[in-house]
């Protein structure tokens, strides 16, 4: 008895590959099937840190095709387009020992906190793929050993990743 289950099984698993059942294993992580390739355009710049625009473009340009297994063009021959803004720029003191009685208050720890718009637009069927109009992240430095650098290339490097994470998610 054991033999004949065995054998449905099998009989069962044949006639579903022969019947023309296709999956692919695409759907969901990467990029419609007409896009293949992708303009990245430096993200206006509303703070007075100017030399932030570079640094996520910069990022953008080398992960964000990469991540999506696209590549790069020029913005009159690509499939899609990520473009967007520079809202926000914030250096914070989310860490601090308060101020004891004749002495100041001591920063231990510090966030750079950068907040943009975004949005990935299909050239081809000129529909808008993903957007965001309030993405954020932060980065953290330790206000003793590190510069505000490391912060920012931190919360550089984590919205490049929520950049990606939106446009996978809905591709």
């Amino acid at each position: 008895m054991t033999t004949r289950r065995f054998t449905c099984w099998q009989g069962a698993l044949l006639a579903l590959i022969l019947s023309g059942c296709s999956y692919s294993f695409r759907a969901g992580t990467f990029p419609p099937d007409h896009i293949s390739t992708i303009a990245v355009q430096p993200f206006d710049n509303e703070t007075n840190r100017f030399e932030i625009s570079g640094e996520l473009y910069d990022h953008l340009l080398r992960n964000l095709p990469r991540a999506l297994g696209i590549r790069t063009a020029g913005e009159e021959v690509a499939d899609a387009v990520v473009r967007g803004a520079i809202m926000r720029y914030e250096v914070i003191a989310p860490n601090y020992r308060a101020a004891q009685a004749g002495q100041a208050a001591q920063v231990l720890q510090r966030q750079v906190s950068i907040g943009v718009t975004v949005e990935i637009v299909d050239l081809v069927e000129n529909v808008i793929l993903w957007e965001s109009r309030a993405l954020v992240a932060q980065g953290q430095f330790l206000e003793a050993s590190e510069t505000e650098e490391v912060g920012r290339l931190e919360a550089i490097e984590l919205l490049v990743q929520k950049i990606v994470d939106g446009a996978q998610s809905n591709w």
